[in-house]
């Protein structure tokens, strides 16, 4: 399995919004394991962060948007495409504007800023999503479609048809992630005319030139209307190359409009939030279609994730017994709930439980129908997740955990005597003042039997 990735270290790019036509100061920011990309406005109260989710989706016109909590990023494919592209897991976009900068419409500012910073490996495994089945989506009203197939790697195809002879039947391919610089990076987002004169109207395109898209003429240009694009342009002459691209801008590929729609689908999925091993296959793809299957992938894996049992050899020598569980933890039978630790990691614990009839709570809980209650188990996964916080200190003994908050708890089969608990606890964050926010699972016969975000912090007893 390969490594998840961040950058060395920071690296700052400085440019305009298409949109928005502001001056935009952009920080790429290393990332730790497990975090993934969002997004920081350190231009707001409080400088809020936007995870790059697909649930975040908010509107698809002109570009992929997100707003969480009434706080927004527009536009925000191309510079996720550079960061999938380049095979990066983990960085912190920190922007003082509401949009990226455009740069040239490309992603390729973006690649060879993530270059300069340097791209490291981490400690943990990347954990990918790998296409079993035949998934798909399409949009009726518009006829695209998008469909992902089994493959031994990430793969993308485009096939873009828009009606127009200036521009044609295109297609493109992406056999390898390691060509995205190379073969797509530098795709600039194009526009046809009759769009761009309804954007200048409408005022949505203020930080737009003529470097930073290409304008297919798809219509018969007016004297008045080359005036005023001019005059929008800032420029003392255009002209209509005889390839059908106004003015002077020379294409990086006969296909760039295929290879910049393939950069905005990879974009748009690096919202699933996990990396993909399947070929993508995207017919006139654009960013409602490539969402909404973003959205429909994100749900299956989402589903496919929870109901995976991970396997570990119950019979192995533990990391941790009872005797050196106690050691770490206050915890004493008959309220000591964990048996065995059979992993733990800078960001992950795994611990067992075996469930007998002895427990003593089975005494009063349905005798006859004997059933661990749920409330203990979310107190078993919790002890698990305690053993990893006071990993963190160098005398364990003289700290005490507490619960400051539980979210999602969730209880799907019942555990009953005989059965084995194996519980596992992932860092959500990283431990931060002594205060660690896991996801926690239970698991028992193959199944999973219950889950909870959980919250602790670790105290210093007194006298200590």
């Amino acid at each position: 399995m390969a490594q998840q990735k961040t950058i060395a270290k920071e690296v700052t790019l400085k440019g305009v919004g298409l949109h928005t036509g502001e001056n935009v100061k952009m920080k790429f920011i290393p990332a730790p394991v497990n975090h993934g990309f969002a997004f920081k406005r350190v231009d707001l109260e409080g400088e809020p962060i936007i995870e790059a989710d697909v649930n975040y989706v908010v509107n698809t016109q002109r570009g992929t948007n997100l707003e969480k909590r009434g706080v927004k990023i527009q536009t925000s494919e191309h510079v996720l495409a550079a960061l999938v592209g380049m095979g990066i897991d983990n960085v912190l976009i920190e922007l003082d504007s509401p949009e990226p900068p455009i740069m040239d419409g490309s992603s390729k500012f973006f690649v060879e800023a993530l270059e300069k910073a340097g791209i490291v490996e981490q400690e943990t495994e990347k954990e990918e999503y790998i296409v079993k089945d035949v998934i798909s989506y399409k949009d009726e009203e518009t006829g695209s479609d998008i469909t992902i197939i089994p493959s031994d790697e990430y793969q993308v195809t485009t096939m873009v048809d828009f009606g127009t002879k200036v521009l044609g039947t295109q297609n493109a391919t992406l056999s390898h992630l390691d060509d995205f610089k190379a073969e797509i990076s530098d795709a600039r987002t194009f526009s046809f005319l009759h769009e761009l004169e309804m954007l200048l109207e409408e005022g949505l395109i203020k930080g737009g030139d003529l470097n930073n898209a290409i304008v297919y003429v798809d219509q018969e240009i007016s004297e008045a209307t080359m005036k005023r694009l001019e005059k929008a342009f800032d420029k003392k002459k255009l002209s209509v190359k005889p390839n059908g691209i106004l003015d002077n801008l020379t294409l990086h590929h006969p296909n760039e409009a295929a290879r910049h729609k393939l950069l905005d689908v990879i974009g748009d999925l690096a919202l699933i939030g996990t990396p993909i091993r399947g070929k993508v296959i995207a017919n006139k793809p654009g960013h409602f279609v490539n969402t909404q299957f973003a959205k429909k992938l994100a749900k299956i894996i989402k589903l496919e994730k929870r109901n995976k049992v991970p396997t570990y050899d119950l019979n192995q020598e533990p990391l941790m017994d009872t005797t050196k569980i106690m050691e770490i933890l206050p915890h004493r039978p008959p309220f000591l709930l964990v048996d065995k630790i059979l992993e733990l990691s800078d960001n992950h614990v795994v611990g067992i439980k075996n469930v007998t009839m002895t427990e003593p709570y089975f005494v009063g809980h349905f005798p006859g129908a004997p059933v661990m209650p749920g409330v203990l188990q979310v107190e078993a996964m919790a002890q698990t997740g305690g053993i990893l916080v006071l990993s963190t200190v160098p005398d364990p003994e003289n700290w005490l955990t507490f619960f400051m908050k539980i979210d999602n708890a969730k209880f799907k089969h019942m555990v009953r005597p005989g059965d084995t608990l194996i519980f596992k606890c992932d860092l959500v964050a990283p431990i931060r003042r002594g205060i660690c926010h896991m996801q926690a699972y239970a698991y028992a016969n193959g199944k999973l039997v219950s889950e909870a975000e959980l919250m602790a912090q670790i105290v210093k007893t007194k006298g200590n």
